[in-house]
């Protein structure tokens, strides 16, 4: 009698999509620091890399070398959820890493019908449960964002305090109703992050007040502040909490995550 297979993990219970189109609004700092905040609240945690720039991986330390399947391979099919997974620094964060082989997976992938679900059909294979599963997005809204879109349950949106934030913000929730309307009718947005926040701005200020306005309750309450330490700490391959955790920076991530957790319990997730 041959063996039974293997049975596969739980799904995650919940996948955020860590997405906006706009570049250097703290995305992957979002991503590393938040998700290091929930595992060191008890949570195990998964961070995909989804960039190409591969930032999330650099940011925790984790060694890319020749051979080492990455994204690529496992939204291409190549390489099986078990292959992928790095253990990090953070107990209770693993990691996908990426490298800029990514960049190729949209073209490779163009002929495919389903080349949208890739993501999510490797999330269900997972070999271990997980609480939470973070996938750090590219700044563009090509097909890797729009995978990350179609297996996220939800979207966080970190949003740099500058004058733009709004006009890209309005782009980004158009792209996710039509992925909501597509492919993934669970899709919601669980909150926009307000990052680089500087209190003796008077713009800061402002974006703030028009962001809240616009969206309401689901932008956090926490702020990131600008903050010199958060970043100093991807330089020395380590989340901010790591690097310096008395620093205003990792105490507003932790204030994020502790905030997350308490939409997560409201809504019976957490």
């Amino acid at each position: 009698m041959s063996e039974a297979a293997e049975p596969e993990a739980p799904p995650p219970r919940r996948v955020f999509a860590v997405a906006n189109q706009k570049g250097g609004v703290g995305k992957t700092t979002t991503a590393i620091n938040l998700g290091t905040a929930l595992a060191a609240a008890g949570r195990r945690v998964l961070l995909v890399d989804l960039d190409p720039q591969g930032n999330a991986s650099t940011g925790l330390g984790v060694e890319r070398g020749a051979g080492v399947p990455t994204t690529y391979e496992l939204l291409l099919g190549t390489a099986e959820p078990a292959e992928v997974l790095r253990g990090s620094m953070v107990p209770g964060l693993d990691l996908v890493p990426a490298t800029v082989d990514l960049s190729a997976a949209e073209l490779e992938l163009a002929e495919d019908p389903r080349r949208m679900w890739r993501l999510r059909n490797a999330l269900r294979r997972l070999p271990r449960p997980y609480d939470y599963v973070l996938v750090d997005c590219p700044p563009s809204l090509g097909l890797l964002t729009v995978n990350a879109l179609v297996a996220a349950d939800a979207v966080l949106v970190p949003l740099q305090c500058e004058f733009f934030a709004l006009e890209g913000l309005g782009l980004l929730l158009r792209t996710i109703d039509r992925v909501r309307r597509s492919y993934n009718p669970r899709l919601d947005i669980h909150g926009v992050v307000l990052t680089m926040f500087d209190r003796r701005n008077n713009l800061s200020e402002q974006v703030a007040e028009d962001v809240r306005s616009f969206m309401g309750e689901r932008v956090f309450r926490t702020v990131i502040p600008r903050n010199v330490r958060i970043s100093e700490a991807p330089s020395h391959g380590k989340p901010v909490l790591l690097y310096d955790v008395r620093c205003s920076g990792a105490q507003a991530y932790a204030r994020l995550a502790g905030e997350l957790l308490r939409r997560e319990r409201a809504r019976g997730a957490a």
